[in-house]
């Protein structure tokens, strides 16, 4: 059955009506918050008392940010995790990626989805298994070190008493980045054993021929290949660590912990809005975020970057 003609498109337009929804969603549900943001950033609001409220401060929210502690607190805080859980992510994925490729053929991908399962698991369930894990008393963390204790050689390494990890300030960041590293190092285990099967067997053969071992392929041949999903990796790291949030925001109930030793800028620049109500400040905050997070990722091309070419 043919359209009249009034409702049929014109090969000129058909492809905008097409494309409309897409934009539609992206102007409301992304480009307009971005920008809306960015005008909050240099206005004071209190959202209860209307749009009408907003007074314009100028770079006032930006100066009361790069002055307030807790703002500084919680970007050290976040440095910190991303740091104690970013790194180690890669440094075992990337050993443990070459071993399940080489280790493993029909079984490869049960193995991969076992570890790919943390990272589309639940947030809060695994906040609420951690917190379990990491309870003074009865978690399996503290009993499993209680017994390490009875051992008579690594008995005098385990600590006297069960460790309090949710309540002391210095145990906080430890727990977090605990969990951060469970639930992403399998993420890169999927995108390192992606790269390894781009790698050609070519050059291992030739290696082999020429009496290369295998450390020394995984140093001269594997590295280097790996070297552009490596970038990409560490790029996620950097940026997703960065916006530490859902993690220590559940692990802590939302508060930070102790001594807000949990308190990400993530976390601090949604307290300032929700429980604060200053959007204003919040805004400035996640624009002075969002240029921190620029430079990393700039410096982190600059590090992967070759000369004459950029991975």
């Amino acid at each position: 059955m043919k359209l009249p003609a009034a409702l049929r498109l014109s090969p000129t337009w058909a492809p905008y009506v097409m494309l409309s929804p897409f934009f539609a969603l992206f102007f409301v549900f992304g480009l307009f918050p971005l920008l809306f943001s960015l005008y909050l950033a240099f206005q004071t609001w209190e959202p209860t008392s209307g749009l009408h409220a907003m007074s314009f401060v100028g770079l006032g929210n930006f100066a009361f940010s790069l002055q307030d502690e807790w703002f500084w607190k919680s970007l050290k805080n976040t440095a910190w995790l991303a740091v104690a859980s970013g790194v180690p992510q890669h440094l075992v994925a990337i050993p443990l990626a070459v071993f399940i490729h080489t280790s493993f053929k029909r079984l490869r991908n049960g193995v991969v989805g076992a570890y790919f399962l943390p990272y589309i698991t639940s947030t809060v369930a695994i906040a609420i298994l951690f917190s379990s894990l990491f309870s003074t008393d009865y978690g399996m963390i503290n009993q499993g070190l209680a017994a390490l204790a009875r051992l008579p050689l690594i008995g005098a390494l385990m600590p006297a008493h069960p460790i309090d990890w949710l309540g002391q300030p210095e145990n906080i960041k430890p727990a977090i980045a605990v969990i951060v590293f469970w639930r992403y190092v399998g993420f890169n285990v999927v995108l390192y054993l992606a790269a390894l099967q781009t790698i050609p067997k070519d050059l291992y053969e030739a290696a082999t021929i020429d009496g290369a071992g295998r450390l020394q392929q995984f140093w001269f041949i594997t590295l280097p290949g790996l070297r552009p999903m490596i970038y990409f990796g560490v790029t996620l790291s950097v940026i997703g660590g960065l916006q530490l949030f859902e993690e220590p925001f559940i692990l802590t109930g939302g508060r930070g912990g102790s001594d807000q030793a949990g308190m990400t800028t993530a976390m601090y620049l949604y307290r300032m809005a929700f429980d604060f109500n200053d959007f204003g400040a919040a805004s400035a905050m996640s624009w002075l975020l969002f240029i921190v997070v620029v430079v990393l990722t700039w410096l982190t091309n600059r590090v992967f970057a070759t000369k004459g070419s950029k991975p």
